[in-house]
């Protein structure tokens, strides 16, 4: 069934936003990385520490791009930073990307390498029309970092105006690629995903989308169908 997203609601303010979409199904996911996919994150966290060093956060590209994003809704704060800002600081202090399991992490890589946030959530644990919109009345959001020992947590509301990535009924990431739910995360039980690769007038997702297809073929099966949504497209069904 195809699945139905959007960029729309967002346009009108920041008309420069850009966002490819990849669909994977029949995926197998493994808690562990192989051998194959360890050596090439490591080399892509090398790749990383010699492209940037010597720059501030600020100097780079793709980050201040979001920054600037996130300033246009509001967001002033420096503790709220892109997915991106957060994992390339991390390795630019000389930190490895996280171990999760060989989804999440192949599109931590590629998120590294592009300097594009990407997000991904279990199509099992979403429901279609999918939206980049702003924050409405009843959203609710489960923040992934506040899960309970018993795996529950209450539910917040985001903040008017906010910019949010959200399905038919929830949010699935908050600050558009601040933090994701907790309640649609990739495990090794997930079978099908779907992954936005975003830009906001800096990077390219096409590519970005490119290297992450090859990776999800050769580390967890499966196949997989993209688009790419920008002013000129601003919807599709996948």
């Amino acid at each position: 069934m195809p699945l139905s997203i959007s960029i729309a609601p967002v346009l009108t303010a920041f008309p420069d936003c850009c966002t490819a979409v990849v669909v994977a199904e029949g995926l197998s996911i493994s808690r562990d990385r192989p051998p194959e996919l360890d050596a090439m994150i490591h080399a892509r966290e090398k790749e990383a520490r010699l492209r940037w060093n010597g720059f501030e956060l600020a100097q780079i590209p793709g980050i201040a791009a979001w920054r600037r994003a996130y300033k246009g809704f509001g967001i002033k704060q420096t503790r709220y930073r892109s997915s991106v800002e957060r994992l390339l600081k991390n390795v630019l202090a000389g930190r490895e990307l996280a171990r999760v399991n060989t989804f999440v992490d192949l599109y931590n890589a590629v998120s590294l390498k592009h300097v594009l946030p990407l997000g991904a959530d279990d199509l099992d644990h979403v429901i279609p029309p999918l939206a980049f919109r702003y924050a409405q009345e009843g959203d609710s959001f489960q923040d992934m970092s506040d899960l309970a020992e018993d795996g529950e947590v209450e539910p917040e509301a985001p903040k008017p105006g906010e910019v949010v990535y959200a399905d038919a009924r929830k949010i699935l990431c908050r600050r558009w690629n601040w933090r994701q739910d907790a309640r649609s995360l990739i495990t090794p039980r997930t079978t099908r995903a779907v992954v936005t690769l975003q830009a906001n007038g800096w990077g390219a997702p096409e590519t970005a989308a490119a290297d992450l297809i090859d990776l999800i073929q050769r580390f967890c099966g499966g196949g997989c169908r993209s688009a790419v949504l920008d002013r000129t497209r601003t919807a599709a069904e996948i």
